[in-house]
């Protein structure tokens, strides 16, 4: 969903920070390595992509999430804040306020921005279906034009239109479509090249990703615009994917949106599960993650990926899809699933034996802190198929901070380098079992969370 030029300084400092990850392979599932140096975006980089994240403003709140999402992608979308409803609520009135707030935390990290969405019949607010149909082109031309010229040279990509076929390849009887007819489309492209000409402009769709009637519809558009002279760059393929449903003509796709001279971007991506979750079902979305990522990879314009958030806990799904989720890369707790692990891969890491059989992963969680002190816990979670006889979690406190006493584990420190292997009684773990220990620490400043905390089976 999102590519174009990244500044050299950007590129070559991933390139050059991305070294080899490690994945293990237990059981036939994709776990948790001993040591993972390189992020996904660096990964990506490293491969001519991006890997990138979707978020929202009231997920910023969390610091864990907000330290993931600021250091393991090398690209944002706007989830929401960039729609109609909160960018021109009424006619005229233009905020930009929460957008920018994730645009500006982007450019703190040094990630790019994909902009999503100027044009869609959903999150509308209600003024826009009032408006006469002699008006609606100019109100969607001024608003394109108000929102592209204020994002203007802060953005990559522009999702311009988005969603506007049915499964059968037919219009979506939108109210754009309704009022304006068939051109309204081309005019939003037309509106958002005047108002920045270097950004790149997308398409952007569900149920594309495939050879099928609706994507036919986009691919037929698309080439009848490039005919046309009329200004289009890049076809998002949202992918919103179920469990073992990955396309099997997903790469073709890819290629022949490629060949009619256009990008193309994996933009939503999440694959959904029945719920409970099991290592069956993780060993299938590890898979079926591996494709997408493969198919992407074997494309030259496919130019990155970007998952529709990242962690369980931020997920849309079960909130559409009842009884439907674990969708995404990290679990709920954000610890990495064999998902993410298997996407390491792809993108470039290695594989090596499991010493104990098994993995875990580590969430590390302050509880509560006063001036000078602090309570933790940290959760370890099997997350390979089978028993877990010890582990060992690791961690580098960023701030110094000490730990005076620590239950249900047993530490060693060196400097800021914090070491806790299991207790006599808590270090066997059956598959997908969990335990925590804690601890009481003192800090003098901040007592940011460690980004480095991981597990080892032992």
């Amino acid at each position: 969903m999102k590519r174009t030029s990244r500044s050299p300084r950007r590129t070559a400092g991933l390139v050059a920070g991305a070294v080899a990850a490690v994945a293990v392979l237990s059981a036939g599932v994709l776990t948790a390595p001993a040591h993972a140096d390189a992020t996904l975006g660096q990964l990506a980089a490293a491969k001519g992509r991006y890997f990138g994240s979707a978020t929202d403003n009231p997920h910023l709140s969390d610091p864990v999430y907000k330290q993931i999402l600021g250091s393991e992608f090398g690209q944002l979308t706007v989830g929401n804040t960039m729609k109609w409803q909160y960018t021109e609520p009424s006619e005229g009135r233009f905020d930009y306020e929460a957008a920018d707030t994730i645009v500006e935390l982007a450019e703190a990290n040094d990630q790019t921005v994909r902009g999503h969405t100027l044009v869609w019949h959903n999150q509308l607010p209600d003024w826009v279906n009032s408006v006469p149909s002699d008006r609606l082109l100019n109100v969607m031309r001024n608003h394109i034009t108000n929102e592209v010229t204020h994002f203007k040279g802060r953005l990559i990509h522009w999702d311009v239109v988005n969603e506007a076929f049915e499964e059968d390849g037919s219009r979506r009887q939108t109210v754009f479509q309704q009022k304006i007819g068939d051109g309204y489309i081309a005019e939003a492209f037309r509106a958002a090249r005047a108002a920045d000409p270097n950004v790149k402009l997308y398409y952007n769709d569900y149920n594309i990703e495939g050879i099928g009637p609706k994507s036919d519809a986009v691919y037929n558009m698309v080439k009848s615009f490039k005919q046309q002279g009329i200004p289009i760059d890049g076809v998002g393929m949202q992918a919103h994917l179920i469990l073992g449903q990955v396309p099997s003509t997903l790469r073709q796709n890819i290629q022949r949106f490629a060949d009619l001279g256009v990008d193309v971007a994996i933009t939503e991506l999440d694959i959904r599960m029945d719920l409970p979750r099991t290592a069956a079902k993780d060993a299938q979305q590890a898979n079926d993650y591996t494709r997408v990522v493969e198919a992407c990879l074997a494309v030259s314009r496919c130019v990155g990926i970007t998952v529709w958030d990242f962690s369980d806990k931020q997920s849309w799904v079960p909130s559409v899809f009842p009884g439907q989720g674990a969708a995404l890369p990290y679990d709920e707790n954000y610890n990495k699933k064999p998902a993410y692990y298997a996407i390491t891969a792809a993108l470039g890491g290695t594989s090596s034996p499991s010493p104990g059989g098994g993995a875990c992963a580590a969430a590390y969680k302050v509880s509560s802190q006063w001036q000078g002190g602090f309570v933790a816990e940290v959760t370890v979670r099997n997350t390979s198929s089978s028993a877990l006889n010890g582990w060992t979690v690791t961690w580098t406190f960023p701030d110094g901070q000490r730990i005076g006493n620590l239950w249900n584990g047993n530490l060693t420190t060196s400097g800021s380098s914090a070491t806790v292997r299991n207790a006599n009684y808590n270090g066997t773990l059956g598959a997908g079992a969990t335990t925590s220990f804690g601890f009481q620490g003192s800090h003098t400043g901040s007592n940011r969370v460690p980004a480095d905390v991981s597990c080892t089976s032992s």
